[in-house]
């Protein structure tokens, strides 16, 4: 590059604003790069429920927001109320959040669930479960899934209640 150019300010200003809208649309739409997929098959442990088995066979037909999330998360645990909240706001339109969690042990999990009244499913996640999702790089992360059962966005990080309330609505209509 011509010495000329980098000292022109036009040049410098257009560099900033590509910078600028670069760093904008990997922040607020982190599902850019995402492509949609099949929600991968799983089979896991139910945090609550004694451990009984479940099957990804079960949500069939749903609208779901799958979260990956741990109880020493600090973000993770600061979205449970919004989780909640959406499951009450959904849960007749045949809607469920789905709470996968990457904890070592259920006992520490089950106890969550109780303190905090989760109304969702909590299932204990695997290795094998967040490879097949894309991978998880960090914790938390949300996948919304359509009814036909296609992952349609990647939420990597908290999301705010308005854009998850406003994304559901979209993919339900």
């Amino acid at each position: 590059m011509s010495a000329s150019l980098t000292r022109n300010p036009e040049f410098g200003n257009r560099v900033r604003v590509s910078l600028y809208c670069l760093f904008f649309c990997l922040v607020f739409s982190p599902s850019i790069l995402f492509a949609a997929s099949k929600m991968p098959a799983f089979s896991l442990t139910d945090a609550s429920k004694g451990g009984a088995t479940v099957k990804s066979t079960t949500f069939e037909g749903k609208t779901l927001l799958v979260t990956f999330f741990a109880t020493w998360c600090p973000p993770c645990m600061q979205e449970v109320p919004v989780l909640i909240e959406l499951q009450k706001q959904f849960a007749q339109s045949n809607f469920s959040v789905i709470g996968l969690s990457v904890d070592d042990g259920a006992e520490v999990v089950a106890k969550l669930i109780e303190i905090r009244s989760i109304n969702y499913p909590v299932l204990m996640a695997d290795d094998a479960t967040a490879r097949d999702f894309g991978g998880v790089a960090g914790i938390p992360t949300s996948f919304l899934v359509n009814k036909e059962g296609v992952v349609v966005k990647k939420y990597p990080g908290m999301v705010p209640h308005a854009l998850l309330e406003k994304d559901i609505k979209k993919i339900m209509n």
